[in-house]
């Protein structure tokens, strides 16, 4: 499941993850993406934040507290560098983020197969964070 509303984005996942082999289905609103999620139960989930109809937080809530959905790897895709803390609190042990300006498709393509290989990847740290280290 791929959750994305920016449409470059899409493209470009969607194309990245099938070059690989991965099945993608797409939603580029929460609302559609939550119902696929429910309906399909889909390997992996990868889930912007900022999406309309319901955002992405809202949805990762909703996986989490579905007994048949909690433990799909969710990997949320952000742009929102300064909420980072609420995000991760919202994460389970499979879980991971990214912050799509620091990374690329690639990138995401090795999240991806680490997720799905026995647990989270590492985040991919943000700026501050790095600066932090």
């Amino acid at each position: 499941m791929l959750a994305e509303d920016d449409v470059v984005l899409m493209d470009m996942y969607t194309e990245r993850l099938k070059s690989e082999g991965f099945n993608v289905v797409q939603a580029h609103d929460g609302e559609v993406a939550l119902n696929s999620i429910k309906e399909l139960h889909p390997q992996f989930i990868i889930l912007d934040i900022m999406m309309p109809k319901m955002n992405g937080l809202d949805v990762l809530k909703a996986v989490k507290a579905d007994a048949a959905t909690k433990e799909t790897p969710v990997i949320i895709a952000t742009a929102l560098v300064q909420d980072m803390s609420e995000i991760k609190k919202q994460l389970g042990p499979k879980d991971t983020y990214l912050i799509k300006s620091e990374v690329m498709p690639g990138d995401i393509i090795e999240i991806v197969k680490k997720t799905l290989n026995g647990g989270a990847a590492t985040p991919v740290p943000t700026t501050s964070e790095a600066d932090a280290a």
